[in-house]
């Protein structure tokens, strides 16, 4: 019986430890870190952070685990993978040299360019006079021309502003900079980049280093409010559905992305071995990259994996062997939407505490409730602690079938403050003037 141990706490991790139990035919020990109430429905959890890698290391060794995953970046960043293998503790994810495609805007978009995969135009800025003097040159249009800003360091989902005009930029660069609004050393250095139009969409794959194998397309809906109005988030709810990106579409995201970025990281001297995730931008000029990640996305994990029936284990276990190429990844047709219910207050200052009614009303047969920010008071009950709190996930044979699941799962949760958005999955902006490809 196999010990397997996921690294994390939050949706993201909640969708993996149920994946690992719903898709797997061995029953093994499944141990989660820290983990969330949700979590402990599913798994043993461990009350260890994830930034305390020689204590997870001890841990693993002590447990004789025999696979570590890891959910978030910030482990991966600051190099738990490389920590695991110099223990010989059998870890899938990718090393710290390979997480620097997260872990540096900067980096990431330099090697976008020294391998070709089409990007955004970019300048980069070690100081807010320097990034100001950038706009200033107009080299990103006119003054009312809308501005991308990323802090290059890790920001939780807060260091990245699109700014509608170059004043907006000038104010998103003191706000970054000076006041450290994504914190203090995400910031010390920022991307300026060209804004791109067009449909956003989120590419995944499974790579082993040479091999890979790509998940349904995903779209996430960023920002807080309706109509893709006010700040960003970690991501508010996500679809996977044919429309988000089609069999041409995917295949230059294929060719021109994805393959290049697994063989650029080759030759560099780290292969990539993990979950790759590609924010991409579908324009009339072709598929753009917005970002790598390292790592499954959140809430995008929630949706691709209720699609999936191959078992994870063994798609791990491919990852961690370079033997994906000889697995087949299979997926169910239809799709799938996840939408996320979060504290009032959230993206910024949040009410927490409060307790959670209506869980036991859910039909899980259907539709599946990841906790994301929840924990257990002394009396037992579920209580919202974090800024996104669960998120509601469903497939069915269509779009609006798993939308339909959702919101009438959502209508029978509540607590004090629970905000969610009502239009996940509707299309925010039309392709029809987009070249077929």
């Amino acid at each position: 019986m196999r010990k397997l141990l996921i690294v994390g706490s939050g949706g993201r991790e909640h969708a993996i430890a149920w994946s690992l139990r719903n898709t797997g035919s061995e029953r093994g020990e499944l141990f989660c870190a820290p983990g969330n109430a949700g979590i402990a429905q599913v798994a043993q959890v461990v009350d260890i952070r994830v930034d305390e890698h020689e204590e997870l290391a001890a841990f693993a060794e002590s447990q004789r685990i025999d696979l570590t995953f890891v959910g978030p970046e910030a482990p991966l960043a600051t190099g738990i993978v490389d920590l695991f293998e110099s223990r010989g503790l059998p870890i899938v994810g990718p090393t710290r040299a390979a997480a620097r495609l997260e872990g540096s805007k900067i980096f990431a978009k330099e090697f976008m360019s020294r391998h070709a995969v089409p990007t955004a135009a970019f300048r980069t800025a070690d100081s807010p006079s320097d990034a100001v003097a950038h706009i200033k040159t107009g080299e990103f249009g006119p003054a009312d021309s809308a501005v991308v800003i990323k802090a290059d360091g890790l920001a939780a989902g807060k260091g990245v502003v699109v700014a509608a005009s170059h004043a907006e930029a000038e104010k998103a660069i003191e706000d970054l900079m000076v006041h450290h609004s994504a914190g203090k050393e995400a910031a010390q250095q920022v991307v300026i980049e060209q804004a791109l139009t067009g449909r956003e969409a989120s590419v995944l794959v499974f790579a082993d280093g040479r091999d890979y194998a790509v998940m349904p397309a995903a779209r996430d809906h960023k920002r807080i409010g309706e109509n893709d109005t006010g700040p960003n988030t970690g991501g508010m709810g996500t679809i996977t559905d044919a429309s988000v990106l089609d069999k041409a579409w995917q295949w230059r995201v294929v060719k021109d992305m994805v393959e290049p970025t697994l063989a650029g990281a080759e030759r560099e001297g780290f292969p990539f071995k993990g979950v790759l995730f590609l924010g991409v931008m579908l324009t009339t000029d072709g598929p753009k990259l917005l970002e790598y990640n390292v790592r499954f996305g959140d809430p995008e994990t929630q949706a691709i994996l209720v699609r999936l029936k191959t078992d994870l284990g063994q798609i791990f276990q491919a990852i961690r062997e370079g033997t994906l190429g000889r697995l087949k990844v299979e997926w169910a047709g239809g799709a799938s939407a996840c939408v996320v219910a979060a504290n009032r207050g959230y993206p910024g200052k949040y009410e927490s505490g409060a307790e959670i009614q209506g869980l036991e009303a859910i039909d899980e047969s259907r539709v599946h409730v990841f906790h994301a920010g929840t924990s257990h008071a002394p009396n037992g009950k579920v209580i919202a602690t974090g800024g996104r709190v669960l998120g509601v996930t469903a497939a069915a044979d269509d779009l609006s079938g798993a939308l339909d699941l959702c919101y009438e799962s959502l209508g029978k949760i509540s607590w004090p403050g629970m905000q969610f958005r009502r239009d996940i999955g509707r299309p925010l902006v039309s392709l029809a003037d987009v070249e077929s490809l």
